[in-house]
């Protein structure tokens, strides 16, 4: 047995058997210990309770909200969203043409889903939200992970749900704001299809450079229409999305591209692209905005925005400001709700801009076209231009010279100038011919009256006229006398003169204290008068004597076209003086051109092929230029002057305003068919006048003319043996003609008085009395003569 190892058996032993202690008694809980336990199992009772109840209550408002009234009505939501107001024009075959944007700090054009094309719209849902086309507003399965791992799985919002954080610009990180958003995105989708979500979410989503929406996206990145977007610009502003500033493909491309790539390949795994179209996408160069290939179009502008603002024409800053006027004075806006409501209301403004036109005085006015004399003496005068049809449209308006730097700044065509002279028509001879108290040969005396101990007023250079000293009415308009206005205010009558000037012809900026001679017969007023109001009055004497209230939109609508805000269509005028008065008018303003052999102030501005009708105007002391005047065309008003007022004959010859007017309306009318002046009226007929005498010419009269009456009052028959020996003769050899010494020509038997050689300049005149006491006296305007 040697050598085996043996187990030792197990030895077992039975266990002991122990007598159980008995147990002790329980002892009865403690009263205090007994009361707390009960209320803990109360209290827990009643919370349960309260949880059930709150559970069952939030399910329950839950279910009512979402089963509920509508509680996001998308369409009156996008009735409050900002929106950018476009201004169009119509070109020359009156195609409506896009002019300008308006916007604040959100530029948004509202497009509709049928023209968001079907890339753009399967961009967003591939990258934002893929089960967008099935789920009910929330997307239960991205929200369950994104609250699991604590947002680090992405955000769980659905397109839905971000549409309402755009709708209602409620975006804060609680829960109590995340419940309600859930609960508004089920009632949403309840109440509201799908397409009408997608094109809310692709008009409010912001797209970086103060763009809204994906219309003003597509145009800021790439100048293009939304439609004409390829698959790889649709995914590169569906990039955009997640963190604008982040993923900007114009200052962060890199950031841009990453995201791009991923859209491009979320598309082809949801079967938006083929594999062919995915590779195709996927090497397309993108010619951005600020690429050195980029053609496109910067078609968007800001006012209020600072950054990457256009610059406005002067018509469009006009635009502006008459809606605003218009807003205020026939919707009863404030000035503030009127400026929010351009700025940020989806207008569609129609303006009334002749664009080629606009173009043409633009040029000239930038370039200083026509103006190197002026530039160089005086380098601070400026210059502004309105011009119009004759139904009261504005086709174009420039109100400084040099490019515009800023908009809605100055615009000198709006603010008031002293007239001068060119204010006659309008408060002396228009009136008179209309009252018939005048006719277009009437003489009138060559001399002032006395005030204060003085004769006032006095022409051009000291030249005081005579007693014995008679003009035609033709002959003190072509030469812009000044005796004769006065004398024929204090005949027709102060009121009624003033009452012509505001009423009549609506030159607004008159006041009471303009109710006295020096302002109503040689433009001396309080304020002053602008070209835009100054074109619309001149258009009565190429028209018939019509006044049309001046315009430069025709309509505005809201941003869908429904409804028209303000309209200009269909806008009748008023008959602001005879038709007669009107042919006579024009006929006598045309000879200011014309006239050259008296030295007529506009003689060297006429419009090459085309009948001019103008009237020419200086203010005191050389201040100020005008020249107003129309051809069968168009009507234009030009003033010429310095922002802080300086003589001007001292630095200039001739007249400015007059250059410029003919070379702008020497170009816009390059191209258009010749034609005169119509007679409107058939009660107008011509007939041969005496020079000397005003009456219609016999066979002994020396000078005779052409004239035009209204058959009604014409001047009688001249006797030469009655002849007044009018019109007495100057024997210098050289006149004065706005600084400029010219010779004059030989005289004729009825010459008119020629203006005195240069001397000092007079002292200021005073204004003349009233017929009844005499006024205080004031300085008058510095007469005027010929511009060379």
């Amino acid at each position: 047995m040697q050598g085996r190892n043996v187990k030792k058996p197990v030895r077992r032993t039975k266990p002991v058997s122990r007598a159980r202690k008995p147990k002790k008694a329980k002892k009865p809980l403690n009263p205090k210990t007994r009361k707390l336990i009960l209320a803990v199992l109360a209290l827990a009772f009643t919370a349960a309770l309260s949880v059930f109840i709150v559970v069952t209550y939030v399910l329950k408002f839950s279910s009512d909200y979402v089963n509920g009234e509508v509680k996001m009505d998308i369409a009156e939501y996008k009735e409050n969203q900002a929106q950018t107001t476009i201004i169009y024009a119509y070109d020359d075959n009156e195609a409506v043409v896009e002019l300008a944007r308006l916007h604040g700090e959100q530029n948004r054009v509202w497009i509709t889903i049928d023209e968001i094309p079907a890339n753009m719209q399967n961009a967003y849902i591939a990258l934002e939200d893929k089960r967008f086309p099935d789920h009910d507003g929330v997307d239960w399965i991205r929200t369950l992970k994104s609250v699991l791992t604590f947002g680090k799985s992405g955000g769980g919002s659905t397109l839905t749900q971000q549409l309402i954080k755009n709708l209602t610009g409620e975006n804060g990180k609680t829960i109590s704001r995340k419940y309600y958003e859930i609960l508004n995105a089920l009632n949403l989708e309840k109440n509201t299809d799908k397409n009408t979500i997608l094109e809310a979410y692709l008009n409010t989503v912001y797209m970086s450079h103060g763009c809204y929406g994906i219309k003003t996206a597509a145009e800021k990145y790439f100048g293009k229409e939304v439609g004409d977007l390829n698959v790889a610009e649709c995914a590169c502003l569906a990039a955009i999305t997640k963190n604008p500033s982040v993923n900007d493909p114009l200052i962060h491309p890199e950031n841009n591209r990453r995201r791009q790539l991923l859209c491009l390949g979320y598309m082809r795994e949801e079967g938006y692209i083929t594999e062919e179209e995915y590779n195709e996408a996927k090497d397309y160069e993108l010619i951005l905005s600020n690429s050195e290939k980029y053609q496109g179009n910067q078609t968007t502008s800001s006012e209020p925005q600072q950054q990457e603002t256009v610059i406005n024409s002067y018509y469009v800053d006009y635009v502006i400001q008459s809606v605003i006027n218009d807003l205020v004075s026939k919707q009863g806006y404030s000035k503030q709700q009127a400026s929010k409501l351009i700025y940020n209301g989806g207008l569609r403004i129609y303006s009334a801009i002749d664009q080629r036109v606009q173009s043409q005085l633009e040029d000239v006015y930038v370039n200083k076209i026509s103006m190197p004399e002026y530039n160089k003496n005086v380098p601070d005068a400026n210059s502004a231009m309105t011009i119009m049809d004759y139904t009261g449209r504005i086709v174009a308006i420039v109100g400084g010279t040099g490019p515009k730097t800023e908009n809605r700044g100055l615009n000198r065509a709006t603010s008031v100038r002293q007239p001068g002279s060119s204010i006659k028509p309008l408060t002396v001879y228009a009136p008179g011919i209309n009252e018939k108290k005048i006719t277009y040969s009437t003489t009138i005396m060559n001399y002032g009256f006395k005030v204060g101990g003085k004769i006032w007023p006095q022409n051009y250079g000291g030249d005081m006229g005579s007693p014995n000293s008679f003009l035609t009415v033709q002959r003190a308009i072509a030469v812009s006398y000044n005796t004769v206005p006065a004398q024929l205010v204090r005949q027709l009558g102060i009121n009624l003169c003033w009452k012509y000037g505001y009423e009549k012809f609506h030159l607004t900026t008159l006041v009471e204290n303009d109710k006295a001679y020096a302002p109503l017969a040689v433009g001396g007023l309080t304020y002053g008068v602008t070209t835009v109001e100054m074109a619309a009055a001149f258009a009565c004497f190429g028209n018939g004597g019509v006044y049309h209230e001046p315009y430069c939109y025709y309509k505005i609508t809201n941003a869908n076209g429904t409804k028209v805000i303000l309209s200009n269509e269909n806008k009748g005028g008023e008959q602001a003086i005879k038709t007669e008065t009107a042919d006579i008018m024009n006929k006598l303003l045309q000879t200011v051109v014309t006239d050259a052999a008296h030295l007529s102030t506009g003689r060297n501005y006429g419009v090459a092929g085309f009948q001019t009708f103008a009237k020419t105007g200086t203010t005191t002391e050389d201040k100020d230029r005008w020249f107003v005047g129309g051809t069968p065309y168009y009507v234009a008003a030009v003033w010429y002057g310095c922002d802080y007022p300086k003589t001007l004959s001292k630095y200039v010859s001739g007249n400015p305003a007059g250059k410029i007017f003919q070379t702008v309306m020497n170009r816009i009318h390059k191209g258009l068919e010749a034609k005169q002046f119509e007679v409107y009226s058939p009660l107008v007929t011509s007939a041969t006048y005496c020079v000397n005498t005003g009456k219609l010419a016999s066979a002994g009269c020396g000078e005779t003319a052409l004239g035009w009456y209204a058959k009604g009052n014409m001047p009688g028959r001249c006797d030469p043996s009655q002849h007044h020996g009018a019109e007495e003769e100057s024997n210098v050899a050289e006149v004065v003609i706005e600084g400029e010494t010219v010779t004059k020509a030989p005289a004729t038997q009825a010459a008119a008085p020629e203006p005195a050689t240069q001397a000092p300049a007079p002292e200021p005149a005073t204004q003349a009395p009233a017929p009844e006491p005499t006024p205080t006296p004031e300085p008058t305007p510095t007469p005027e003569t010929p511009a060379a």
